[in-house]
Order: structure tokens, then C-alpha cells, then sequence
């Protein structure tokens, strides 16, 4: 796995609107390259995590659902909105009926129907929740609250890679344009990229509201929940597209890495919860 700064670039020009520049060359190293998926989730991560932050640090209480919200636009307004048209047209083609060419012919229908609302609703709102529950988290543990954004942006990045690598195009268009670059052998180079992100969690001292020097156990174990729940979440939209698709689009990748980001934020904070 060789990560160049051209891939990680163009990771970020089509990953986010983070205005990085990039051209044809970037392109092209970033399809060739999906370890450069999950790298750039923990900058990404990183800047989510800003509303956040800037809520617990103000000198007021700003309340959860507000910070919820916040945190729901600003990511929208980081990464745009493409993936959640892919969360729209999957929603269509699972309620439609008929055969793999019907559900096709549905998602390439720019109409929104039943389906794809309720799933985007479903999607939306679980993000909501979730960065109000965060926010309770960052009251008492702000370092514990980042990682754990950090975690599920890096966990969603990663389970879209893996699609990348296992997975074999619908049709022809964006999904192909991924997955024909890559191949099985790429898992490694996702799962080195992924990998550190559990470092974030090791023991060390975690400021609270209640002790300023307390020495929380680490957040190794939710960290390893998030992954585990973004992957799950990855595997069973991919089943569902082999069957029902007959394979990954552009649609299945970007529905992909919206669930796998709202599936992991939720199990990441129920287990730190727990912890």
C-alpha cells in the first residue's frame, strides 16, 4: 500500500467539499488507491467534530438537540449531500416491485418516492440523535466525544473501501470506475489505514467536568464496537446489493458510508457508555 499525496487528495476533492483542488491525476490515483478512503476519514473526523467542541467549550449550556442538529448541517455542509442520494434511491429500490431491472430503472429515476424519504428521514434523524447523545458525552469527556466522531467517520470510510475492494459493478458508471481498479488484495491496505484509529482510544489522562485529571480507562473497546458495527452495517447493505442490484453502484457505495457512519456513532456511544 503506498498512500500518495495525489490519492489522499483526491480522496478529499470527492469524499468532502473541502476545497483541496485536484484534477484528472488525483482521480485516477485516489480509484487506484482505496486505503485513501479511510486516511482521509480521520481528517474528516476531525473537522465534524467542531460543533461539537465549540458547544461543550462555550461558556453557556448549549442543550444536546440543539448541538445535534448543528452537528447534522455542518456535516452536511462538509461532505455534501451526494451520499444521501445514494440513501434516497436505495430507499426507492427496496420498496419497489419487480425484478433487478425494475429496482435499476427506479434508482435512476431523479423523482423521490415513499422509500427513498422515509429512508432518508430514518438516516438523517439517526444522526441527529446520535450527536445529541455525543454531546452529553463531550460534557464529560470532550477528548472521549471526538474520538468517538473520529471512530465513525473512519469506520464508514473504511467499510465503503472494503465494498471497493469485494465488490463487483451493477453497471457501468462510478461503482465500476471504483471497484475494476481494485481488488481483494487492497483489503490489507484498508485495514492498515483503518487500523490506528484504535490507538485514539488508549488509557490516558481525560479531562472532565467532575475531575480535571481524571484517568479514564481508554476508549479502545467502543472504538473496536464502532468498527465492528460500521462493518456490519457494510456487509448487509452489500448482501443486499448482490441479490437485489446484482451487484455495487455509485448508490450503494455512498448509501454505504451514510449508514455505516449513523450505525456506528449509535453503537459507539451505547457502548461508552457501558464501558
Amino acid at each position: 500500500m503506498v498512500l500518495t499525496v495525489a490519492a489522499l487528495r483526491g480522496a478529499l476533492g470527492f469524499l468532502s467539499r473541502i476545497p483541496v483542488g485536484g484534477g484528472e491525476g488525483d482521480w485516477e490515483a485516489f480509484r487506484r488507491t482505496p486505503a485513501a478512503i479511510p486516511a482521509v476519514g480521520y481528517a474528516v473526523g476531525a473537522l465534524l467534530a467542531l460543533p461539537v467542541a465549540a458547544a461543550t467549550l462555550l461558556p453557556v449550556r448549549v442543550p444536546s438537540l440543539t448541538v445535534g442538529v448543528a452537528f447534522a448541517a455542518w456535516l452536511y455542509l462538509v461532505t455534501g449531500i451526494t451520499h444521501l442520494d445514494g440513501v434516497a434511491d436505495l430507499g426507492d429500490a427496496a420498496v419497489v416491485h419487480g425484478d433487478t431491472d425494475r429496482r435499476r430503472e427506479v434508482m435512476k429515476d431523479s423523482a423521490l418516492g415513499v422509500g427513498g424519504t422515509v429512508a432518508l428521514a430514518l438516516v438523517v434523524v439517526g444522526l441527529v440523535t446520535a450527536a445529541t447523545v455525543i454531546a452529553d458525552v463531550a460534557r464529560l469527556s470532550l477528548v472521549d466525544a471526538v474520538v468517538l466522531v473520529v471512530a465513525a467517520e473512519v469506520g464508514a470510510k473504511a467499510a465503503t473501501a472494503t465494498l471497493v475492494c469485494v465488490g463487483d459493478a451493477a453497471h457501468e458508471g462510478l461503482g465500476s470506475a471504483l471497484t475494476e481498479a481494485s481488488g481483494p488484495r487492497a483489503l490489507g491496505g484498508v485495514a492498515l489505514a483503518a487500523a490506528p484509529v484504535l490507538l485514539l482510544g488508549w488509557p490516558a489522562v481525560r479531562p472532565n467536568a467532575v475531575d480535571p485529571i481524571a484517568v479514564r480507562p481508554g476508549s479502545v473497546a467502543p472504538i473496536a464496537v464502532v468498527l465492528t458495527a460500521a462493518g456490519v452495517a457494510a456487509a448487509l447493505v452489500f448482501a443486499w446489493a448482490r441479490s437485489r442490484l446484482g451487484g455495487v453502484s455509485g448508490d450503494v457505495l455512498g448509501a454505504t458510508n451514510e449508514l455505516a457512519r449513523v450505525v456506528g456513532l449509535h453503537a459507539g456511544v451505547i457502548a461508552w457508555t457501558l464501558s
